[in-house]
């Protein structure tokens, strides 16, 4: 939408929550070292999905993990989906797909009967079952995006106001109930982090 984040034009701005995949993936592999599969799910439909999706191919690829993975195009889809890939994977990650995230409690149900961890691109997708994210706090992003909006209320032009993406100062999610069911025990050096927020409990 813009040229430059740092100096954006066309008079637009704002704040971006890109996915941080990477990271959400070193989380992964922090909890489970010897992941040598991992499944996928997502819309393929969804272009923010599939972006993420080949980043999360990229850093498989790095690893040298294998890639397992199931697109579906509506939520009804999941349940399927999320059987055959927990069949095959050591873990499962999927982006804020909001296909499957109308649908994360099928997922999480599937994937916790096998004892799958399943690592997602939001918050709210860990507290609808997901063991873990890393991501931003978005009270934060709310704030920021409301200053800007004050900021062009009061006459500043957009195009002097640099895009705001949160990618540092993350906070990392996990779920307490879907780390008891799978029988995960989430590291001391994670519980006693400041930025770790414990869902489910």
């Amino acid at each position: 939408m813009v040229s430059s984040l740092e100096k954006p034009d066309k008079n637009i701005t704002g704040t971006c929550d890109a996915v941080q995949v990477d990271k959400i993936l070193d989380l992964a592999l922090e909890c489970y070292p010897n992941i040598k599969t991992l499944g996928l799910l997502y819309n393929a439909g969804e272009p923010n999905s599939v972006s993420n999706i080949a980043k999360a191919k990229a850093y498989a690829q790095s690893k040298g993990i294998k890639i397992e993975e199931a697109t579906i195009t509506t939520s009804a889809e999941v349940q399927q989906a999320a059987q055959v890939l927990v069949s095959k994977a050591d873990a499962v990650f999927t982006p804020n797909d909001n296909m499957v995230a109308s649908a994360m409690n099928v997922l999480a149900d599937a994937a916790n009967k096998a004892k799958i961890p399943v690592f997602v691109g939001a918050d709210s997708m860990v507290s609808d079952g997901g063991l873990a994210t890393i991501g931003i706090d978005y009270t934060d992003l709310g704030k920021e995006t409301a200053n800007m909006a004050d900021r062009i209320l009061k006459g500043e032009l957009a195009n002097n106001i640099p895009v705001k993406v949160f990618d540092t100062d993350l906070s990392t999610y996990f779920n307490q109930k879907t780390a008891d069911t799978i029988g995960f025990a989430i590291p001391d050096a994670i519980l006693q982090g400041e930025k770790t927020v414990i869902m489910g409990k």
